[in-house]
């Protein structure tokens, strides 16, 4: 039976965080939101997943070979608060805390390092959920590979498998690249072809399969989506290489460093009761300790310190 690999789209979970949950604040004024709802589905995604293995991406501050490529990527997008920063190195802080690696890149976006993750793991025998909100790791589902979307914290989540990329698209997983060089992306301020609609995306890579291949029978189209296509050609094939995720990036990768094994239920309730995360508490204390039998060694400090196994 295979095992389970799971990745989560840190930053994807942090904004969805903020603008779902009302602000929470500290005694002390420390505003959490972001963190509880972050943390919140984590552990949800514990208890439903089971992973065996479990890796944590964000992005890291500064431009990224996108912007290189294309000044405007992102341009339109409206800067996140500086309420919504000031909580990430506390979401950090539960990440390792729960003995789970974070891998982050400059240069590179979360979703190029997740599409890392998934061609190291190539040829292994693993099932890969990556848990985000993000579309544009369509790119990478297969018959190995889903993506969940939480609904309701992670008490629903949607899979979405190659069938239902093409039922919500109209194109194939290997064709989302494609798809988003002919329709754009207005989220992240991709181009596309201007008057090219899915309609007509949709219609042309069921028949010429990728972008590459509508240009070679570029005579073949009539009308005004060829005038289009000719018009806006760089601009196509520059958002395809925007919508591409680039999984060769320079991580430092050992599986075996993701398994999900243990951690130190003092500290991490240190932090719960640092941020007043009474309800998190009670579900860390919920989970079975699999500390050495008294009667394997003789206690210890380290086994003192009430480590427990992420099974659930």
């Amino acid at each position: 039976m295979s095992k389970k690999f799971v990745i989560i789209d840190g930053n994807a979970l942090i904004h969805r965080g903020f603008h779902a949950i009302r602000p929470l604040f500290t005694k002390s004024g420390e505003m959490t939101n972001a963190v509880y709802g972050f943390t919140t589905v984590l552990l949800g995604v514990l208890k439903k997943e089971k992973p065996d293995y479990i890796a944590v991406t964000f992005d890291k501050k500064g431009p990224t070979h996108r912007h290189v490529a294309f000044k405007d990527y992102k341009a339109t997008r409206v800067k996140a608060p500086d309420e919504l920063y000031s909580q990430i190195p506390r979401i950090k802080s539960i990440v390792e805390a729960l003995n789970m690696p974070i891998f982050e890149l400059d240069g590179f976006e979360a979703d190029d390092v997740i599409a890392a993750l998934v061609q190291k793991t190539n040829g292994l025998d693993l099932d890969i959920v990556i848990v985000t909100g993000d579309k544009d790791t369509f790119q990478l589902v297969s018959d190995r590979v889903t993506v969940a979307t939480p609904i309701k914290g992670y008490n629903e989540v949607f899979y979405y498998t190659p069938a239902l990329v093409k039922e919500k698209l109209g194109v194939t997983p290997s064709q989302v690249v494609d798809y988003k060089a002919l329709c754009g992306d207005p989220s992240d301020n991709i181009p596309g072809v201007q008057g090219v609609g899915p309609k007509t995306c949709t219609e042309l890579l069921g028949t010429y399969k990728t972008l590459e291949g509508i240009y070679e029978h570029l005579s073949e189209i009539s009308g005004k989506v060829r005038d289009r296509l000719e018009k806006n050609r760089d601009s196509a094939f520059l958002s395809k290489r925007l919508a591409t995720l680039v999984p060769d990036v320079a991580i430092n990768f050992d599986l075996s460093k993701c398994q999900t094994g243990r951690f130190s239920n003092e500290k991490i309730l240190d932090i719960f009761n640092e941020l007043e995360f009474t309800s998190l508490s009670k579900r860390i204390t919920e989970l079975d300790n699999h500390s050495p039998h008294p009667s394997q060694t003789k206690p210890t400090k380290d086994d003192c310190d009430s480590q427990m196994r992420l099974i659930f």
